[in-house]
């Protein structure tokens, strides 16, 4: 049998989760998407990561950098939609994650009405 991955390999598979890191955000469901049972809240992992980017408090931010990794955490600051983060969240993950020098911060998402 292979060796087990670290808890920042365990990646986003599609668009969701291998079962061990699907397990590992359920606390954080229940406490960043209140509105939805967890087990809903983590069927959409990039909804459930984005906003504890966006609301988490530094231990649970640092918990969840070290249960995803950067790499998943750069995805979902890429793909981000209008609306999941706070201007000063935006520009925080964006340096944190090398995402943008200095002075140079993309602006947010915006809604597209047609």
């Amino acid at each position: 049998m292979g060796r087990r991955p670290e808890p920042s390999e365990l990646p986003l598979t599609g668009r969701g989760l291998n079962d061990e890191a699907t397990a590992a955000l359920l606390p954080f469901a229940s406490r960043y998407i209140w509105w939805k049972p967890p087990v809903e809240a983590v069927a959409q992992p990039e909804r459930l990561i984005a906003q504890v980017m966006n609301m988490g408090d530094h231990r649970d931010v640092e918990a969840l950098a070290k249960l995803v990794g950067d790499k998943v955490l750069r995805e979902v600051v890429l793909h981000a939609e209008a609306g999941q983060f706070s201007e000063r969240a935006w520009t925080y993950w964006h340096y944190r994650l090398g995402l943008a020098d200095v002075g140079h911060v993309p602006p947010l998402p915006t809604r597209r009405f047609s």
